[in-house]
C-alpha cells in the first residue's frame, strides 16, 4: 500500500465537518486529519460516542482514511492556548482528553492519535518535565494498547520533545512501546531538525506513523502554503518513498481557514507536481497515484541578521538565561537552543549600524560563551557552525568574541571557523568573522586579507575589531596595490582603501 494525501480539519474551521469532507473529496483527498474540538467533533459532548459512531459510518461510506489530531488550541482552557500539556504539574485535563482521543480513534478505526509533549512551563525544570512526560506517556501507551490504538508523538519547535532525535530518545527510555510511533511535520524540519527533512524522515524510518505537510521558513514556526517557505518537498517525498512510508500525508494549515477551498486545491496541485517529479521510473510509487507537491525554495536563508565586532554580552532575556543554565549542565542541548533562539528572543537589531548585532546574535553568543566557560568540547561549537544556517554560523562567530579566555582547544577550533568564514562571500558572515577573537588570535597574513576582503565586498571597516591596533605598513601597502589594480582597470577606488593608506602616512 502507498501513502494517501489528506488535509487537516484545523484548516477548515469555517466549514461544518461534512462540508469540509465534501470539499476535500472534491479536490481528490483520500484522508482527513481530524482535530478534535470546536467546531467539528467535541470530545466532551454528552453524546460524543453517538457522534463518533455516526462519523465513523460517514468516513467508511466516503472511503476516507483518518488520523486523530489533538492540537486544539483552547479546548482545555479558554484562557491559555494548548494548556495544560503533558509537562505541566497538573495535567489531568490533558490526560482525560488524550484518553478520550484514544476512545474516539478506536471507534473511527483511525491510523493513529497524534500528540506532543508541550512547552516546559516556568515552574517546572527540564528534568522534572522529562519525568512527568515519561510517567504520563507510559500510562497513555498502556491505555491505547488496550484499545488497539497507535499513538504518534510529534516533535514540535520550542517543546520539550522538539526533534525526531528527542522523540526517539524518549521512546527508548520508555522501553520502545510497540504502539508508540512518530508524527513528523515536514515544515518543522526546516526550523529545528539539524539534518533537515531528509535526515529527520530517515531517522524516524519504520516508526513513522503520521506525516503533516506544510511549508515553513527557518526563522519562525509558522505553517505556510507550499512554495512560501524553504521546505524541499521533492526531497521529502523521495525520502518517504525510500523508507516505504504508507500512511497519511495531511496538509497542515491551521491559520488559513479563510481560504480553505482554494488552498486545498492549490495544495493538492503542489503535491501532485512534486510526486510526479520525484516518481521512480515505472509504476508510480507515491500516493494513491503518482501525485505530489511544489518546487520548494530550498537553499536560501530566510533569517535576516547582521554582525559587528566586539564581544556580545548575554542579554537579560529570561530565555537566554535559561539557555545558558541548560548548556552548562548538558552541552547536547545547544543545537536545539541555537535553532530556536531567533524565535524566542527575536531578531531586532541591537545597534543602528548596518552590520550591528541582533538579539538572536547575542543569545547565541551567550550560549557559545557558556559552553566554553563550562569546559565543553569545542567540537560542539564546530558542529553548530558546520550544520547551522547563516544566522547560526554568525552566532557561533559572535560567541567566539564573547569567550573571555579561550583554552588552546577552543582557540584552535575558533581559528578554524574564522578562516572558513573569511573564505565566504556572505558579507554578514565575513563581518562577523573579524570580531575581537580574530583581532587577538588570527595571524597577520589572514587578518590583513580579511580586512581587504571587507573593502572588496563593500563591508565598512568599522566592523573590524582592533583595526587601529593591528593596521601596519604591510596592510597599507596591500591597500595601495589593490587601489592601483582598480585604477588600472578603470574602476572606482573604495573610500576605505584611502583610510588604510592614510594610516601609512600617519
Amino acid at each position: 500500500m502507498s501513502w494517501t494525501w489528506g488535509y487537516g480539519t484545523n484548516g477548515f474551521t469555517d466549514h461544518p465537518l461534512p462540508a469540509a469532507l465534501d470539499v476535500l473529496q472534491h479536490h481528490g483527498y483520500g484522508a482527513v486529519a481530524l482535530t478534535l474540538g470546536h467546531p467539528h467533533l467535541d470530545p466532551f459532548a454528552a453524546d460524543w460516542r453517538a457522534l463518533t459512531q455516526a462519523l465513523a459510518a460517514d468516513l467508511r461510506r466516503r472511503g476516507l482514511r483518518v488520523v486523530v489530531e489533538t492540537g486544539a488550541r483552547y479546548l482545555l482552557d479558554p484562557l491559555r492556548k494548548h494548556r495544560p500539556t503533558l509537562v505541566d504539574r497538573e495535567a489531568e485535563p490533558r490526560m482525560a482528553f488524550l484518553r478520550r482521543a484514544v476512545e474516539i480513534a478506536a471507534i473511527l478505526d483511525a491510523e493513529c492519535v497524534s500528540l506532543w509533549s508541550g512547552v516546559v512551563p516556568d515552574d517546572v525544570s527540564v528534568d522534572q518535565a522529562r519525568v512527568l512526560l515519561e510517567e504520563r506517556l507510559l500510562e497513555l501507551t498502556a491505555f491505547a494498547a488496550d484499545a488497539g490504538v497507535t499513538l504518534a508523538l510529534e516533535p514540535e519547535p520550542g517543546m520539550l520533545v522538539e526533534t525526531v532525535a528527542d522523540a526517539l530518545a524518549l521512546r527508548a527510555r520508555l522501553g520502545h512501546p510497540a504502539n508508540l510511533g512518530l508524527t513528523v511535520d515536514l515544515g518543522h524540519c526546516v526550523v529545528v531538525e539539524p539534518t533537515g527533512v531528509v535526515g529527520a524522515l530517515r531517522a524516524a524510518g519504520g516508526l513513522l506513523r503520521n506525516v503533516q505537510a506544510d511549508d515553513m521558513l527557518p526563522a519562525a514556526h509558522e505553517h505556510l502554503p507550499f512554495g512560501e517557505g524553504e521546505l524541499d518537498l521533492d526531497a521529502a517525498l523521495s525520502t518517504l518513498r525510500e523508507i516505504d512510508y504508507a500512511g497519511v500525508i495531511a496538509v497542515e494549515l491551521p491559520r488559513h481557514a479563510h481560504a480553505a477551498p482554494e488552498l486545498a486545491r492549490a495544495s493538492m496541485a503542489a503535491l501532485v507536481a512534486a510526486a510526479e517529479r520525484t516518481a521512480p521510473a515505472g509504476p508510480a510509487g507515491g500516493g494513491d497515484s503518482a501525485r505530489g507537491g511544489p518546487r520548494s525554495l530550498a537553499g536560501s536563508s530566510a533569517v535576516r541578521t547582521s554582525s559587528a565586532p566586539g564581544p556580545a554580552a548575554p542579554p537579560a532575556h529570561p530565555w537566554t538565561t535559561r539557555a545558558i543554565e541548560q548548556v552548562r549542565t548538558d552541552a547536547t542541548r545547544a543545537a536545539r537552543l541555537f535553532a530556536s533562539a531567533g524565535r524566542e528572543v527575536g531578531r531586532d537589531p541591537l545597534s543602528a549600524e548596518p552590520f550591528g548585532p541582533t538579539a538572536d546574535d547575542a543569545a547565541r553568543a551567550a550560549i557559545i560563551a557558556a559552553l566554553a566557560d563550562s569546559g565543553a568540547d569545542p567540537a560542539v561549537a564546530v558542529a553548530l557552525y558546520r550544520r547551522g544556517d547563516d544566522a547560526e554560523r554568525r552566532g557561533v562567530l559572535r560567541g567566539l568574541d564573547a569567550i573571555t579566555a579561550p583554552s588552546p582547544a577552543w582557540r584552535g577550533a575558533g581559528l578554524e571557523l574564522v578562516v572558513d568564514a573569511l573564505r565566504a562571500n556572505d558579507t554578514r558572515l565575513v563581518a562577523a568573522a573579524l570580531g575581537s577573537f580574530a583581532a587577538e588570535h588570527l595571524d597577520d597574513h589572514a587578518w590583513r586579507h580579511g580586512v581587504l576582503k571587507c573593502v572588496f565586498l563593500g563591508i565598512p571597516l568599522s566592523v573590524v575589531s582592533g583595526l587601529d591596533a593591528r593596521a601596519d605598513d604591510e596592510l597599507a601597502a596591500m591597500a595601495e596595490r589593490f587601489a592601483a589594480e582598480r585604477r588600472a582597470a578603470g574602476r572606482t577606488v573604495p573610500d576605505d582603501l584611502f583610510l588604510l593608506r592614510a594610516r601609512e602616512r600617519a
